[in-house]
């Protein structure tokens, strides 16, 4: 899984003029979930979202994670998030889970990121959304499953 982390002062997500997600602050994710992607990459998504240290306190701009500052998530599907731009000018996204399996997936995802307690939005599967995000920073980090150790 990959996810593009934006802390934001508030953020949400329309779909055919209606908002069917919002947040004050917290984090805008924009996941992606490959073909290889599991329940572990999900649990340990969930966790590195939930315990990442990018807010600040009053000494340090990166001491605080989402819950201790009260925040939320919005989650929100992103095939794009896996594309692979290295050969031509158009973007491959041969990595990304197809649409039929992430569509069961990612609520399973949702599901495992509210246990950890922090209070979670979405957008909606395959809609055509419009985002807005007001990134607090900016601070936008990548997190990939892949990479943890």
């Amino acid at each position: 899984m990959i996810a593009v982390v934006q802390r934001v002062s508030k953020a949400s997500v329309e779909v055919d003029h209606k908002i069917v997600g919002e947040i004050g602050k917290g984090l805008m994710v924009l996941a992606s979930i490959v073909r290889e992607d599991t329940d572990k990459d999900f649990e340990w998504m969930a966790k590195k979202l939930s315990t990442l240290r990018i807010f600040p306190n009053a000494d340090s701009g990166f001491d605080l994670d989402v819950q201790q500052v009260g925040g939320a998530i919005l989650l929100v599907s992103n095939f794009t998030v896996s594309a692979n731009t290295s050969g031509g000018r158009r973007p491959s996204f041969i990595a990304a889970m197809p649409p039929d399996q992430a569509r069961e997936a990612f609520p399973r995802f949702v599901e495992i990121v509210r246990a950890t307690g922090v209070p979670v939005q979405t957008g909606e599967f395959a809609a055509d959304m419009l985002v807005r995000i007001e990134n607090d920073g900016p601070v936008t980090v990548i997190v990939d499953s892949r990479s943890r150790g």
